[in-house]
């Protein structure tokens, strides 16, 4: 019985989160490097527009001390406004106190304006710095595209070391994403180049692998012992009871439960033929498997168990078999469909019941009975429940289910409430691997 999982998102792995986190913090840091950067560069900027004008102012004034006369005549980057002899203080600048004044817009361009108050009114110098902000520009401009180009390469060299890092931890997933339950002996070995980290991952897992391989030997020798010290006393109370049913004064009340024994009988009989098979590699169950003819096999399973519905108004109708050949453990299958009948029988009360076969190798059985909820066919994959007959009968899903999985058989149920239930079993086991 597979069950099919609905696709979770992609994980992202493990490499990948390094890579994102670490390149982020490089492009954290060289954010704020760019941003130190530009900023130690305004504040040194504006040390010099000081200590430039500043000296000028004083240059000048001193002039005037020494000449009384003299005057000054602008350049073109910069200008005077406030003393004697030069321009007046435009009204753009009125409002600008003492001080250093940066990124003021006039006269058509940038200006650095110097403030200071000279015999008790204010005397500027205006320094056009459009030229210099132009190559500041510039410069912040080569500043980024340096910081993006070491973020580029840094991101290529952190790239191919987590790579190099990672290949080790990428061996051992991929050897245990190989690994095969129905496998012993197998291992995950350390790659080489591995870190003392990956070598401990491998070794635990390998000790577990090993652990895992005995405790399913043992199981398995366990289950085949049993199986087979079973078979004796199974096989001489099927014939007591044979022999006892040919008495001739035999009483129906004894006759029935002489049927009831043998039935039982025939029901441990496919229990054990069923363990021993869970007990056997798939690999040497198939070389041991016949050859079943499911077109001829499926009518004698239903006449076994026609008389399950004795009593009630119930029918149990065969389509048109198709012919239909596998090869598969003949008493497991005899087991499975029969089981599967079974059910179907004892909860439905009237209707018909139909079996039907679909190449290559589906059984379907359709029943009327009383039907199940979503929930409860959810119950049924989730738990694998027993079914619970009227006398306990049948080997129930939960080793049905097993069968499936180790078969590589695949069992659907789809049923409505009250609407009856749709059973199908796939016993296409080169169909159900491709899946």
């Amino acid at each position: 019985m597979r069950h099919d999982g609905e696709a979770g998102a992609r994980r992202p792995s493990l490499r990948s989160k390094i890579l994102l986190a670490m390149v982020a913090l490089m492009a954290v840091l060289s954010v704020a490097v760019v941003y130190q950067g530009l900023v130690v560069n305004e504040y040194v900027e504006r040390i010099v527009w000081k200590t430039l004008l500043d000296g000028e102012l004083d240059h000048l004034l001193q002039r005037h001390r020494e000449e009384p006369g003299y005057r000054w005549v602008d350049s073109d980057n910069i200008a005077l406004y406030g003393m004697p002899g030069s321009n007046p203080i435009p009204p753009e600048l009125t409002g600008f106190g003492p001080g250093l004044h940066d990124d003021i817009d006039f006269a058509g361009g940038e200006r650095v304006l110097l403030v200071r108050e000279v015999d008790g009114r204010p005397v500027m110098l205006a320094l056009d710095a459009e030229p210099l902000e132009q190559r500041e520009q510039a410069l912040a401009a080569v500043i980024i595209a340096a910081a993006l180009t070491t973020l580029l390469l840094a991101t290529v060299a952190i790239g191919w070391s987590v790579s190099r890092l990672m290949r080790p931890l990428d061996a051992i997933a991929t050897r245990i994403g190989a690994l095969h339950p129905d496998r012993p002996g197998q291992r995950l070995r350390t790659p080489a180049g591995a870190s003392h980290e990956v070598a401990v991952i491998a070794e635990a897992f390998d000790g577990f692998l090993d652990r895992t391989d005995r405790f399913v030997e043992r199981e398995r020798g366990f289950i085949n012992q049993a199986s087979h010290e079973l078979r004796t006393p199974i096989a001489i109370i099927a014939g007591a009871s044979a022999l006892a049913m040919n008495a001739a004064d035999l009483p129906d009340a004894a006759r029935g439960q002489l049927e009831r024994i043998q039935r039982t009988t025939r029901d441990v009989e496919q229990l054990i033929s069923l363990l021993l098979v869970l007990a056997k590699d798939p690999e040497r169950l198939a070389a041991s498997s016949d050859l079943v003819a499911l077109d001829a096999l499926l009518p004698e399973i239903v006449d076994d168990h026609r008389h399950l519905a004795a009593g009630k108004d119930l029918a149990i109708d065969i389509a048109p078999l198709p012919p239909c050949t596998l090869r598969a453990p003949l008493p497991i299958v005899q087991a499975a469909i029969g089981n599967l009948l079974r059910n179907a029988i004892e909860n439905s009360d009237r209707g018909h019941i139909r079996v039907r076969l679909e190449r290559p190798a589906r059984v379907v059985i359709e029943d009327p009975g009383h039907g199940m909820s979503a929930e409860e066919i959810s119950a049924i994959y989730a738990r694998m429940a027993r079914s619970g007959g009227p006398d306990g009968g049948g080997i129930g899903l939960e080793l049905i289910a097993r069968l499936c999985e180790h078969l590589h058989w695949r069992l659907d149920i789809a049923s409505d409430r009250g609407q009856g239930t749709t059973t199908v079993l796939d016993l296409d086991t080169a169909g159900t691997a491709a899946d």
